[in-house]
């Protein structure tokens, strides 16, 4: 077991180092130099640096490793003040020009991007976890309502007539709207383009979604770029992509500042989606980060299981012989056999020749098993901990990932939880971002997640029907949430026969008792289920 996590520590180093070495920033000048894209003057200013590092580095020293003194003096990088006390404070820049990160004035990001990428593909529960945030929040489409001051204006007016008119305008607005929206991309549609983005902000806490404007300073393009690939300036004035041997600089969104780096007269814009850490304001940091001793826990047990099972397959033994000895041929057929033929094969025969008893001396041969138990049932139950650690630090539920290890009424409560206080906080972050586009179009209207539902259309129609009677809803009201367009009189609240308001006032009265009923048969504890939202 010893041996295996010292191999597992071992990987995990190459690992790491593999990580650290395809990082395209994390490179010295002479490798930079050659990226397509940067602006000559930028190209002049830092080779002009780098030989002046040169000289910088390749100062006298003192015994203890520190520049000399008289080197400070002669440099004037100490005040010549008579108390000494006074002093140069610039930054070495041979501590800041060493690769791509100085060389562009970027900010590190505090993890690794590219091992935070590689837990969300080699991690079954945090590839899980992710999905089924980006599912629940961006993967379940939009649509559009009026704003507050859309609302009011509306209202404000005395002409049903211009009511009327206005409100088909709107519908009028709210597709072409999206066909704006959903034209702005040839490859993705929005809600593919925000998964992508969603997907890279909770594997590494960052997501970036890229705004092409035309000629006319118009929006004429809306994507995706990997948050492996960007980083952030220092003076928060853009960022920085370096991929396949190109770098690229991207202002903020709606900014106006000049390319410092690039040729790039006329550089796209980016809005940056943040998973919030208080450690850290120019990158966010993934939920993961809270569970990482879990996961990396997980991971060294599922490789002790691969490894039992690919290397030993069997029961190891201790093999004992009395009263004779091998000889080396057969000593060599032994010591084959189980380094060799028994791997990875079942049902395998050793033949081993032995010498006869002689005379008063018998022959024994044995085999021992060391470990013929069950190896702690493959770490079951500490995977399973590891697991829960996961999706706890996602704030995901196990049912919503389809797990059965709860009742349907807590199934219900925990799906509930979920939606308003990590699937809706997260809506609303995303909706301000895409808002930010669609007001360049319009403010009288706003792009709105759908939520999950918590009840089936039967259960939904039936609650939409009982609003209706109960004149707490209009039929407007109804049909807009169910993207339906408006009609004339939609407005004024639903006028029922006498029957039908008999028979609406039975039904009231009968599915407030069931409710009773149903309410008065649960377990002490355990909630209610109901097919109200």
């Amino acid at each position: 077991m010893q041996d295996i996590l010292i191999d597992a520590k071992m990987a995990d180093q190459i690992i790491e180092n593999e990580f650290a070495n395809s990082d395209p920033f994390n490179k010295g000048w002479e490798e930079l130099i050659g990226l397509n894209g940067i602006n000559k003057n930028f190209k002049r200013k830092v080779s002009r640096v780098e030989k002046a590092n040169t000289v910088i580095n390749n100062v006298p020293r003192q015994a203890d490793g520190q520049i000399s003194s008289q080197y400070l003096k002669d440099s004037k990088a100490v005040g010549q003040s008579v108390n000494q006390q006074a002093g140069s404070k610039r930054i070495n820049p041979g501590q800041v020009y060493r690769n791509g990160y100085g060389i562009f004035d970027l900010i590190t990001p505090p993890y690794n991007l590219y091992e935070l990428s590689a837990y969300y593909d080699t991690s079954f529960a945090n590839h899980a976890a992710v999905d089924t945030k980006v599912s629940n929040t961006v993967g379940i489409g939009y649509n559009f309502e009026m704003t507050p001051g859309s609302l009011m204006k509306l209202e404000q007016m005395n002409s049903e007539n211009q009511k009327i008119k206005a409100k088909k305008k709107i519908d009028q607005l709210k597709v072409q709207l999206r066909e704006w929206l959903e034209n702005l991309n040839d490859d993705d549609s929005l809600t593919k383009t925000l998964e992508k983005a969603v997907t890279d902000m909770q594997a590494t806490g960052n997501g970036y979604l890229e705004i092409g404007r035309t000629v006319t300073g118009e929006i004429g393009y809306l994507g995706h770029v990997p948050a492996t690939t960007m980083r952030v300036r220092r003076l928060r004035d853009g960022y920085i992509q370096i991929i396949a041997g190109t770098i690229v600089y991207f202002r903020n969104f709606q900014a106006t500042n000049p390319n410092p780096v690039t040729d790039d007269p006329r550089p796209n814009e980016i809005i940056h989606l943040m998973e919030y850490s208080p450690l850290n304001t120019f990158y966010g940091v993934p939920d993961i980060i809270s569970a990482m001793t879990s996961l990396m826990g997980d991971q060294m047990a599922a490789r002790y299981n691969i490894d039992y099972f690919e290397n030993k397959a069997v029961p190891r033994y201790i093999i004992t012989v009395k009263g004779a000895k091998l000889t080396p041929e057969a000593e060599d057929k032994l010591f084959r056999f189980f380094q060799t033929s028994l791997k990875g094969q079942s049902h395998r025969t050793l033949y081993i020749p032995l010498p006869g008893d002689s005379e008063g001396s018998k022959i024994e041969f044995e085999m021992h098993p060391v470990e013929n138990g069950v190896q702690e049932a493959s770490f079951n139950e500490y995977r399973l901990r590891n697991r829960d650690d996961i999706l706890m630090a996602h704030q995901v539920p196990l049912s919503k990932l389809g797990g059965v290890d709860v009742s349907m009424a807590a199934a219900m409560t925990q799906d509930r939880t979920f939606r308003d206080q990590v699937a809706k906080p997260l809506q609303e972050y995303i909706q301000k971002a895409i808002n930010k586009i669609v007001k360049e179009k319009t403010d009288v209207i706003a792009l709105k997640f759908n939520q999950v539902s918590l009840t089936d259309e039967v259960a939904q129609s039936q609650i939409h029907e009982r609003y209706l009677k109960t004149k707490v809803l209009m039929p407007n009201e109804v049909r807009e949430e169910i993207g339906r367009p408006q009609i004339d009189g939609g407005d004024e609240p639903l006028e029922l026969t006498p029957r039908q308001a008999t028979d609406a006032r039975a039904n009231l009265a009968e599915n407030r008792q069931r409710d009773a009923e149903r309410m008065n048969a649960q377990p002490d504890g355990e909630a209610p289920i109901s097919g109200r939202n």
